[in-house]
């Protein structure tokens, strides 16, 4: 069995928010390798979390202490992101909260000299040199593994929403693709990636990650990147669906509607999500945004994703997001890739 916390640390529905950034040359604003210069010296600071590496040496996490509420997790992430940007500045360099850089060349960027990323790179190839794109990703701490699974059934019908409201990476490699997300077809470049299967239940997860770890396919759980997964090793669910916002108010906000929502799924009778639905919707919010015609959680019938944000805002009590747009947009008013990716540095500052 894979080892499990579930139930075993804070209490259920507490938040671990990890943030993705963009490192810059502050003259220049060109993504470049200069990950040790972030995270070691933010290492050396008292920080409510932590900086970390990431695939790309163009790329640092920052990663939030356990946090009972959005309110702790935006005190937080405030605090990281200034001294993220501090350090960066000493540097020379600048930083960026966004969910692609708007001109840099995907596959030329530099991999971190880990093993387990060259490992990835040596397997997977372009597609993995490509994954040059950045997402906010949400844990919720869970009372036990069998209500992660039914949790994940519930939340994953509104994931496609919740990606439409968060798109913010319009520019890929240069180009304004035409894509509200490039982010999210360019995840699916990867083998287990977008929905999981439909196990019926934890312990039928935990089977096939076994069996395909002893047969070799991939070392251990965490090799499966779908946008929302059991992380059993922290007791969490995990959320990876939202591109990076830039503003990081966004960031607590949407980590407030996944930790409310999660909390009307608690303990109650969760069926399967239809995953021919999840497939289409999960394409249209990222090429449309928030204008995205999607098939609403349920099945029966259609509504645009503005719509379904406005029903998801109202679930859940959730002030701070305007279902209407997404930050994407604000990308979207520049005519040039460099102008866009000074507006983004700018925007980034907590």
């Amino acid at each position: 069995m894979i080892p499990q916390r579930f139930g075993q640390g804070p209490p259920p529905l507490t938040l671990g928010v990890e943030e993705e950034l963009v490192i810059l040359d502050a003259k220049t604003l060109d993504q470049v390798g200069a990950v040790d210069r972030i995270v070691r010296p933010l290492e050396k600071k008292e920080l409510p979390g932590r900086a970390k590496t990431e695939l790309h040496a163009s790329v640092f996490e920052l990663n939030t202490n356990p946090c009972e509420s959005s309110t702790e997790v935006l005190e937080s992430l405030v605090v990281l992101r200034r001294a993220a940007a501090e350090v960066a500045a000493g540097a020379g360099l600048a930083i960026a909260a966004t969910g692609s850089h708007p001109f840099a060349d995907p596959e030329r960027q530099p991999i971190v000299q880990d093993e387990r990323y060259l490992t990835m790179v040596a397997h997977h190839g372009a597609s993995a040199r490509r994954q040059n794109v950045q997402g906010l990703h949400v844990h919720l701490a869970m009372p036990s593994a069998e209500e992660c699974w039914r949790t994940l059934e519930g939340l994953l019908p509104w994931l496609p929403v919740v990606l439409a409201l968060s798109a913010n990476s319009p520019w890929f490699a240069g180009e304004l693709t035409g894509m509200a997300s490039n982010r999210a077809p360019v995840l699916t470049e990867l083998p287990r990636t977008a929905s999981p299967p439909a196990f019926e239940s934890y312990a039928a997860w935990e089977a096939w990650v076994e069996r395909i770890v002893r047969l070799g396919v991939i070392a251990d759980y965490t090799r499966i990147w779908w946008d929302i997964r059991p992380h059993p090793a922290l007791g969490t669910l995990e959320i990876r669906m939202p591109d990076q916002p830039t503003d990081v108010r966004l960031s607590a906000a949407f980590a407030e509607v996944l930790q409310k929502l999660a909390a009307t799924l608690l303990g109650s009778d969760v069926q399967p999500a239809d995953r021919g639905d999840y497939q289409y919707n999960r394409w249209a919010a990222a090429r449309f945004g928030p204008a995205a015609k999607l098939i609403a959680p349920g099945g029966e019938r259609v509504a645009t994703a503005a719509e379904l944000g406005r029903e998801l805002l109202a679930i859940t009590g959730v002030e701070g997001i305007d279902p209407a747009h997404c930050e994407g947009e604000l990308q979207t008013r520049w005519s040039g890739s460099r102008e866009a990716t000074a507006d983004l540095v700018a925007r980034s500052l907590a």
